[in-house]
């Protein structure tokens, strides 16, 4: 299984990004994926992750309302929206496919991207 994630880059506090994820490797549809930050000195944590079919959408507190998870099935591809980002945000950003098709644990991920990295200038 390999992923590839894109979409980071920099932006000023209140912009916004788009990344993508791109999967190869495993039935997509069948596994939920999931994103996840970790910010400089500070453990990963999960940001938001989508069941298998897409009907299931979860996500942290700290990007609710701000944040949107979505897939595209048929280009093994999810995404994240991110809208009125705060310096708070910036962090490498995984993608991962896990292991079920709804995952919000950071252990049921067992496939993991490189990481995108996103500033957010305040």
């Amino acid at each position: 299984v390999q992923l590839q994630a894109s979409g980071g880059g920099l932006v000023q506090a209140g912009g916004s990004l788009r990344l993508s994820c791109v999967v190869s490797g495993r039935t997509f549809s069948n596994y939920g994926m999931g994103w996840f930050r970790q910010a400089l000195g500070k453990e990963r944590e999960f940001v938001s992750s989508i069941s298998g079919l897409g009907g299931s959408t979860f996500y942290a507190d700290s990007v609710k309302g701000r944040f949107t998870i979505s897939r595209d099935n048929a280009k093994r591809t999810v995404y994240l929206q991110m809208n009125s980002l705060k310096s708070e945000d910036t962090a490498v950003y995984y993608c991962a496919v896990a292991l079920l098709r709804v995952a919000t644990s950071l252990n049921d991920f067992d496939h993991w991207g490189q990481g995108t990295l996103v500033t957010v200038s305040s």
